[in-house]
């Protein structure tokens, strides 16, 4: 990991500069070293810039996709998508690593410098805030990516993944546990929350985390963490500040996109393989085609098979949205045996996303469920609803890491129940830089 950290120094040296973006409003760094609350803001801005896009590549390992053999990226994303993670062919997609630690390496200095360069003041707080919110996201996604879900039973001796904390070249970079990651995770979301004190921002900057951003984030970590109330409390706060939802009825517009009326913040690419990869027939069978509205946004015909309408866009780069909370309010109230709210809460999004007569049918079915058949229709409407925005993996790998087979037109591959492959194993040059993640 030292030598990592010594590439990222470097590189952030030498490429202080980031490009504008057609949907986000982001200005280049001016400066090598950040003095004035600009040039703080210039370097977050980078940061958030450069998180990387992986949440496609954990869609090829779902049950959402069937790649296309004819397509370019085929031979790269053939081994991910049989999830041969042992000795991948080298033209294989790397999931990120490094480039988390860019994030990582960015926040890390703004949380150090901002105030100490460019004074105490709203803005400056601000900053402080998001960047201790980024620095959180980014060992979340790291944890879920490299380390086993999340046990309670043996979260405390169960390996995690490095923490960095502050700008330390020699610092020994050894896995953390997994508990040990997240008290770390929930302290940066806490010192972020006494910090920030924007709501939103003006759509095209709402890349950036604010105090909605961070309740749902909050909610999110709880969530994988099976603490429910806490869960639903983060949830409600959020959406006590803004529930609305895009209704479907009467808007032909996607939920992820940044000016919809329900998003929180839009800064990471859900899905960008629309020309290497088809959505299944699982995904396909999910929905009621001619009566759930999301299913014309979600997909489109393209010669004989369907492909996805989301991602492949700036404009529809999405972190969370109030779809989302609707769901985990409904999952933790349900946890929790608050089944009135669960079904109130699910009955809430299903409102906005299906034609009335399907509606109504739906609300008499689910006023009349159980507490069982009730979590599996919430995790049914997670899945349909949050479609290939970077959620099944880790959805999968909460909900009993089930059996999956994948096949293509000579061979069938099958990740078993409970597969080890469920966790994603570090990167080969990740671990050449640091042996303790051997």
């Amino acid at each position: 990991m030292n030598k990592i950290i010594q590439i990222i120094a470097a590189f952030i040296l030498l490429t202080g500069v980031t490009s504008c973006k057609k949907y986000l409003d982001i200005e280049p760094v001016g400066r090598v070293i950040p003095k004035t609350a600009d040039d703080f803001r210039a370097l977050l801005t980078t940061a958030y810039n450069s998180f990387p896009a992986h949440k496609s590549l954990l869609a090829v390992r779902t049950d959402e996709l069937v790649l296309d053999e004819w397509a370019t990226d085929y031979p790269a994303l053939k081994d991910i998508y049989s999830w041969k993670d042992g000795n991948p062919d080298p033209v294989t997609f790397q999931f990120p690593y490094i480039g988390f630690y860019t994030v990582i390496f960015n926040a890390n200095h703004v949380i150090a410098e901002v105030e100490n360069e460019a004074g105490k003041t709203d803005i400056t707080a601000q900053i402080k805030g998001e960047a201790y919110l980024l620095r959180a996201y980014t060992h979340f996604e790291l944890l879920n990516l490299y380390a086993k879900p999340y046990n309670k039973a043996t979260a405390a001796t169960d390996r995690g993944i490095p923490l960095s904390l502050k700008i330390d070249l020699e610092q020994n970079y050894a896995p953390a546990t997994i508990e040990a990651v997240y008290t770390q995770v929930l302290a940066d979301i806490d010192a972020g929350r006494q910090l920030l004190n924007t709501a939103t921002f003006d759509a095209g900057k709402n890349y950036r985390f604010t105090t909605r951003a961070a309740l749902a984030l909050l909610a999110r970590v709880r969530e994988f963490r099976g603490e429910w109330a806490q869960a639903q409390e983060a949830a409600t706060q959020a959406l006590t500040l803004n529930s609305e939802l895009e209704d479907l009825n009467t808007s032909s517009r996607l939920p992820s996109h940044y000016l919809s009326v329900e998003n929180i913040m839009s800064m990471e690419k859900a899905f960008d393989l629309r020309s290497a990869a088809m959505v299944s027939e699982h995904l396909l069978g999910i929905y009621d085609q001619e009566n759930d509205l999301r299913f014309p946004l979600y997909f489109s015909k393209s010669g004989g098979e369907y492909v996805s309408l989301k991602g492949n866009s700036d404009a529809l780069k999405i972190s969370f949205r109030n779809g989302e909370l609707y769901l985990i309010q409904a999952e933790a109230a349900l946890q929790t045996d608050d089944i009135a709210l669960a079904r109130q809460s699910l009955l809430a999004l299903k409102a906005k996303r299906l034609k009335p007569a399907l509606y109504q049918a739906e609300a008499t079915r689910i006023n009349t469920m159980a507490k069982a058949p009730l979590l599996e229709e919430i995790y049914a409407e997670r899945e349909r609803e949050l479609a290939l925005e970077g959620h099944r993996w880790y959805d999968l790998r909460r909900y009993g890491q089930p059996s999956i087979t994948h096949s293509n037109s000579s061979e069938t591959f099958i990740l078993q129940q409970n597969d080890p492959r469920y966790t994603i194993r570090f990167p080969k040059d990740a671990i050449a830089n640091n042996p303790n993640l051997l």
